[in-house]
């Protein structure tokens, strides 16, 4: 991030805090609870930003050597996502080009090889199917034309993206809309993986990313937790094309006014939430990220699974691992605990359809924009003011 960029959002937040002000989007607007539960709406969604969308997947740390590996199945077909003897990154469908089974069952790890577990088919984690058991029983076979299908793979600015249709294409550039230089600064590649926690919870996708889209709650639903650290009531919001960025005021931001404006850091003030098109909140502190990766359960919208997971800044993990990651660790608690649990007793109370709909008010700006970049992209009317 631009200096200049960092300096005039730490001033805005310093403002407000001083001033007791908050983003203002100057309307309130409805949004309808159907959209938390409707079946035809999240088939409509499953399609248009799941299976026919480039999706992230991790970051650079999750494949920090030549051989890693790691699977996921989140979006409708296994993945197998690896890094190769040249250090490129690939993703796979994880199935063997014979009868279909996985030819990887683990989480993540290092492999040369992936040796199908039914009949001993074999392949380079470039792709290629190296060798077929017993050809002289099974018969001639072109084992040019049999490696595992490949799907569109992109690295940049420290983010794996992978394209779930093998004819679909991958521009992060424009996928970011304006935010590219931003993250290139940023330096994400760098990045240490330090771990992950998953929550299948009973609350619909968007619902579970609603409960982070604000600061209006830190002083009520974190009041024994997070309002120690934040400014509660206060953020500054941007847009970028369907992304947007928050930032959110440490109460130690007033303590930059005793420095230089060229010493200024945004993350010795604050802590930086970026949304991006469709599924994914990249969270950034001092110490590194907390990528958010949510889903849909395609089979019922009122469930959803998270993925959320921490990459830690190098020369902190070697200085104090266990601190570090006990840290990042303790984000993911809270949010199950608290924001997920509360988002809970929402999708049930909502469940009954007789409350037609929920509020994002003017100091909820990001909502307001999630929101209505979804239903822009489904062809729906933006969401209606009171």
């Amino acid at each position: 991030m631009k200096h200049a960029d960092q300096v005039r959002l730490l001033e805005e937040l310093m403002d407000k805090v001083v001033s007791g002000t908050n983003v203002n989007s100057g309307v309130t607007l409805k949004n309808p609870t159907k959209s938390y539960w409707c079946p035809e709406l999240a088939e409509r969604e499953w399609q248009t930003f799941f299976r026919s969308h480039p999706q992230i997947i991790g970051m650079s740390g999750d494949l920090p050597e030549r051989g890693s590996f790691f699977t996921l199945d989140d979006f409708g077909a296994p993945i197998l996502a690896t890094r190769d003897a040249a250090g490129e990154f690939h993703a796979f469908v994880n199935s063997c080009r014979h009868r279909g089974a996985m030819v990887e069952t683990r989480e993540k790890g290092e492999c040369q090889r992936f040796a199908c577990p039914f009949h001993g088919w074999t392949y380079a984690n470039s792709g290629e199917l190296t060798a077929v058991t017993m050809t002289e029983q099974f018969g001639p076979l072109d084992k040019s034309e049999y490696g595992l299908l490949r799907l569109p793979a992109v690295e940049k600015y420290g983010f794996l993206w992978v394209h779930p249709d093998p004819r679909g294409t991958i521009l992060p550039d424009e996928l970011l809309g304006g935010l590219a230089s931003e993250f290139e600064s940023w330096q994400f590649g760098e990045l240490v993986y330090g771990g992950r926690s998953t929550y299948a919870m009973p609350l619909n996708w968007k619902l579970a990313n609603d409960t982070f889209g604000e600061s209006y709650h830190f002083k009520r639903l974190h009041k024994d937790s997070l309002a120690a650290v934040f400014e509660g009531d206060v953020q500054c919001f941007d847009q970028f094309e369907r992304n947007l960025r928050m930032a959110l005021a440490y109460k130690s931001i007033v303590q930059l006014r005793d420095r230089r404006q060229e010493n200024w850091r945004i993350t010795d003030g604050a802590f930086l939430v970026y949304y991006l098109y469709p599924n994914i909140q990249v969270n950034v502190g001092a110490t590194g990220v907390t990528l958010v990766r949510i889903y849909p359960d395609p089979k019922d919208p009122t469930n959803s699974i998270s993925h959320i997971s921490f990459y830690i800044r190098k020369e902190l993990l070697l200085k104090d691992p266990e601190t570090v990651k006990r840290r990042a660790q303790a984000f993911g608690d809270i949010v199950e605990s608290e924001d997920y649990a509360v988002g809970v007793t929402t999708q049930k109370a909502i469940r009954s359809g007789m409350q037609e709909h929920l509020l994002f008010g003017h100091n909820e700006p990001g909502l307001q924009h999630f929101h209505n970049t979804f239903r822009d992209a489904l062809g729906m009317p933006p969401l209606e003011s009171v």
